[in-house]
């Protein structure tokens, strides 16, 4: 009997020759990621359970993000980034990117990619949900707790049940006004968001076959608000060129055989497909941009690991350009390589940055910002009677800041449509 792509790489780690969905094995882990929220629990339950004189099983295996509440100067926050700090420094940790140096990389999820820590077959475990990110590498990656996590941190390993999986296929051309982010809210309102609880979201087709390797990662970096325990996607030439240039060249491809079984099969054509909004408080609380077009909004964002990519601001910029935002735009670049490259990318001989200032947005250092709510002095965060339209990956009450804010989530495109107009708008008319 065939297995999946997920159960193959599961099996691998599990140095088995084959798995089933419902059995529980232990897993040699490849890497281990964790940021300035859940690190210093993490170090703190380590520490604990192993003893004063505990070891790190393998420190080139452990990569520290600080990325979370890091442009602000509230104490409590500080002090996690001051706990991550002295760890690195005490353990002699190879893989710590620490904040205010050169090394700072901002959002973690993005970071791995970048960095060349994303590698096919392998298995990394964050103690962040939107770990999921890495899985459009062909490997599983996902979200642990601090426990979990403080195991891994002491032993290298975890045990894990094989969960089962579901094939989503995008078949079809992807139209001008559609993004990655559109077809995943799709799915959400499709699914809910525990239509694939434990499960590993297997996404193929022509239209995921044409998509970059960024809009690849939102899919599956947004597999967790289906409650999938991961998303993936299966190696192909766009893959290879990407790691190809960052020197990633040693890995492991693996494929679902014909013959593998699913718990479930949803089949799209993506030329039927229209631009997409979640409306509040959920990220299953799907529609139809057209038909809430006209809603009065305060603020727009564009960030995140879902949507602060470089993908994203050249959607944002094709709209943006030439034009004046009507409300408070953020554009909060994920990562440092992404700030660096709005300002070498252009789109019209004009740089993406350029394009936004020139528009009138406000620009971020590379951070999760607003995207977690974050202490009070947290650019971009919403603050009461809010309705901000957004990139980002949840919009629950207080996500992104105030309890009483409303939150839409949607594409680059849809988000830099809303913000010339100063409510919901559909980004085909500007296209």
């Amino acid at each position: 009997m065939g297995m999946t792509i997920t159960e193959k790489i599961l099996a691998r780690a599990a140095r088995r020759s084959g798995v089933a969905p419902g059995e529980s094995v232990w897993l040699d882990v490849d890497v281990l990621m964790t940021h300035d929220v859940c690190g210093p629990p993490t170090i703190a339950i380590w520490k604990k359970e192993f003893g004063e004189q505990a070891k790190v099983w393998d420190k080139k295996k452990l990569v520290i993000f600080p990325d979370h509440y890091i442009f602000t100067k509230n104490v409590h926050a500080n002090r996690n980034v001051d706990i991550l700090r002295q760890f690195a420094s005490e353990y002699n940790l190879p893989n710590y990117y620490d904040v205010g140096t050169e090394r700072y990389k901002g959002v973690c999820h993005l970071a791995l990619a970048e960095e060349g820590y994303n590698v096919p077959g392998t298995v990394l475990f964050g103690t962040d949900s939107h770990t999921c990110t890495s899985g459009a590498f062909g490997m599983f990656s996902t979200g642990v707790g601090n426990t979990d996590a403080a195991f891994i941190l002491g032993t290298g390993k975890i045990w894990e049940k094989i969960p089962e999986s579901i094939k989503f296929t995008f078949n079809g051309k992807m139209p001008e006004y559609l993004t990655a982010k559109d077809l995943i809210l799709q799915i959400l309102g499709d699914i809910t968001t525990d239509g694939a609880t434990y499960r590993a979201m297997e996404f193929d087709g022509e239209a995921i076959s044409g998509m970059n390797m960024l809009e690849r990662m939102t899919l599956t970096n947004m597999a967790i608000e289906g409650g999938g325990m991961n998303g993936i996607i299966a190696v192909d030439d766009v893959t290879r060129e990407y790691l190809k240039e960052i020197g990633v060249t040693d890995y492991q491809e693996f494929t679902s055989d014909p013959d593998a079984i699913y718990h479930s099969k949803y089949t799209y054509d993506v030329t039927k497909l229209e631009p997409t909004v979640a409306k509040p408080h959920s990220p299953d609380n799907r529609d139809k941009v057209k038909n809430v077009e006209g809603t009065k909004i305060t603020k727009c964002y564009v960030g995140s690991c879902t949507g602060g990519k470089l993908t994203d601001f050249q959607f944002a910029a094709k709209i943006l350009l030439g034009q004046k935002v009507k409300v408070t735009t953020h554009i909060v670049p994920a990562s440092t390589q992404v700030a660096k490259q709005l300002e070498e990318e252009t789109y019209k001989g004009i740089s993406l940055k350029d394009i936004f200032v020139n528009a009138g947005c406000v620009i971020a250092e590379s951070s999760c910002a607003a995207c977690l709510g974050g202490p009070s002095d947290t650019i971009g965060r919403s603050v009461d009677g809010d309705v901000v339209v957004s990139t980002t990956n949840r919009n629950f009450p207080g996500r992104m800041g105030s309890k009483s804010s409303q939150v839409y989530l949607a594409s680059p495109l849809t988000v830099a449509a809303s913000a010339i107009t100063g409510e919901l708008t559909d980004p085909r008319k500007f296209l």
